[in-house]
């Protein structure tokens, strides 16, 4: 698959969780593994480029917490232009989705 489209998928799946509610780093790749059935299986190392880089775009904001261990954590907050580039990212996947079910005609794979 062409890395834009993945890049793509990863920042759109990461901005669709924020959505629903603030995370910290390790709670996303958590989640996300969960939700795939452990298809989406992000190292820190992918994901904190990827959060990193919507930060810097706006489409984030960042902020520490103390955890019920003591901890300090690193939070992620969707802002009104994530929300947008969410939409965005996801039409564009929709299109993306379209062209290879029409190469593929229309067929799912259970797997």
């Amino acid at each position: 698959m062409d890395k834009r489209y993945t890049a793509l998928g990863t920042s759109m799946l990461v901005l669709k969780l924020l959505e629903e509610k603030d995370m910290y780093g390790y709670q996303i790749i958590r989640e996300l593994e969960q939700r795939s059935q452990k298809v989406f299986s992000l190292q820190e190392g992918t994901l904190y480029p990827v959060l990193h880089s919507l930060e810097q775009q706006g489409a984030l904001n960042s902020y520490q917490q103390t955890a019920e261990n003591g901890r300090s954590r690193k939070y992620y907050a969707i802002t009104r232009s994530g929300r947008k580039l969410l939409k965005e990212k996801t039409d564009e996947w929709m299109g993306y989705q379209q062209a290879v079910n029409g190469i593929l005609g229309g067929v799912l794979f259970d797997g």
